[in-house]
């Protein structure tokens, strides 16, 4: 999209992707180390505990849905575009914020997909990364959500505002 059709705001479709997404996401960093005793189990050849066996399904599917949720989002997001920065962001703040979302959509899609690998095909690097790249995620997805609010509360800009509400839907 050019900067003469980006749209004002983020469209209904796309705020409810992002927040589903985003509960997912911490959900998955909540109940995530649930899955390790199932995997080690049959990394060993045992045959783990039926509780076991069943958090690591809701880890699993939970994941599962987020990458399918991501293609959906980032489908969205090539349809129909993404509002503009706030005209007074520095360009160093605009820089940060694309690495920060070029990161958050690495980790949404990236995630699930070494998880499926290491779960569904015993592919121990990819289990290894998606360890790895907890703590980052964790870093990151913070990070991004301390931005908003210091945008929102700080700053003065309506950047959380955005994906809060669709245009028209904007409290006065």
């Amino acid at each position: 999209m050019t900067v003469a059709n980006e749209p004002a705001s983020y469209t209904g479709i796309q705020i409810v992707l992002h927040w589903t997404i985003a509960v997912l996401v911490v959900l998955q960093l909540v109940i995530g180390e649930d899955i390790k005793p199932a995997y080690r189990a049959f990394s060993r050849g045992a045959e783990p505990a039926a509780g076991d066996v069943f958090n690591a399904n809701i880890h699993v599917y939970v994941g599962l849905a987020v990458l399918v949720l991501a293609i959906w989002r980032l489908a969205v997001r090539l349809r129909h575009g993404v509002p503009a920065a706030p005209p007074e962001e520095s360009v160093l703040l605009k820089r940060i914020a694309a690495v920060a979302h070029f990161l958050l959509y690495l980790f949404i899609f990236g995630m699930p997909i070494t998880g499926a690998l290491a779960w569904y095909f015993s592919f121990r690097a990819m289990g290894e990364i998606h360890e790895l790249a907890k703590p980052v995620i964790i870093i990151v997805v913070g990070l991004h959500a301390a931005a908003a609010l210091w945008q929102h509360f700080y700053v003065k800009s309506d950047v959380l505002v955005r994906m809060l509400r669709p245009a028209g839907r904007r409290a006065p």
